[in-house]
């Protein structure tokens, strides 16, 4: 999801990217996710590769860790960047659908609830231009442990609301939102992005969801205009 983002980047900075527990080739265990764990993961690769305050930087699930990661440890990290993410926890709407969700993987299997997942997350017009990247995502992800993606949905449900910590973030964030997200809508992250002291946030034209793969050039221009002016 990353790789545009490290080609621009490692030039000139020190780029990492992990898969998060139970997702991509991680370990999946008993399927057994909490949130906390999720952070525990994070500063566990923090620490083992050494790196003294990164920008620590997440999309939607990604900045669910991220939020929490900061609430729990922002001492560690510069900064921070947010794509296409929210702070507050679950509404019980939500939770039905994350419920919804895996009783579909159960009974009809992962791919189908990959399939219908991945394309409401980009626009519709990114998955005409992207064309076989899309296909190539759609089908990697319809690879994962079926009891890993449980395990991220049963953590996701029940996660802690971050919204209470954001007037307190002291380290510098940027926020991006896809144009025609349906999942995290510009009007939901910027509410969010009000609650952040000295943020600055951007709209990516004609991305959905997953801002980092449907626009790059613009993603990646934010990217690198916000890390010049901390470092």
């Amino acid at each position: 999801m990353w790789e545009n983002q490290v080609n621009k980047l490692s030039p000139d900075f020190h780029c990492v990217t992990y898969d998060m527990r139970g997702l991509g080739s991680s370990l999946v265990g008993d399927g057994q996710f909490t949130f906390e764990m999720f952070v525990d993961d994070l500063v566990g690769v923090i620490d083992e590769l050494k790196i003294n305050k990164p920008v620590l930087c997440g999309l939607s699930m990604g900045g669910y860790i991220s939020l929490r990661a900061i609430e729990r440890h922002e001492e560690k990290f510069k900064a921070l960047i947010l794509c296409d993410t929210k702070s507050e926890s679950d509404n019980d709407e939500t939770k039905l659908k994350r419920a919804a969700g895996i009783k579909q993987i159960n009974t009809e299997g992962i791919q189908k609830y990959v399939s219908e997942f991945i394309s409401n997350c980009f626009a519709e017009e990114s998955i005409v231009k992207l064309g076989r990247e899309y296909k190539s995502i759609l089908e990697n992800s319809m690879k994962f442990s079926p009891a890993g993606v449980k395990g991220c949905l049963l953590g996701m449900a029940a996660r802690t609301d971050t919204t209470g910590y954001l007037s307190k973030i002291k380290i510098p964030v940027l926020l991006l939102c896809g144009e025609k997200d349906k999942i995290t809508p510009p009007n939901v992250m910027k509410e969010m992005a009000d609650k952040i002291p000295g943020y600055e946030f951007h709209i990516v034209p004609g991305a959905g969801h997953i801002t980092p793969v449907e626009n790059p050039e613009f993603v990646n221009e934010k990217l690198l205009a916000f890390l010049k002016k901390i470092f």
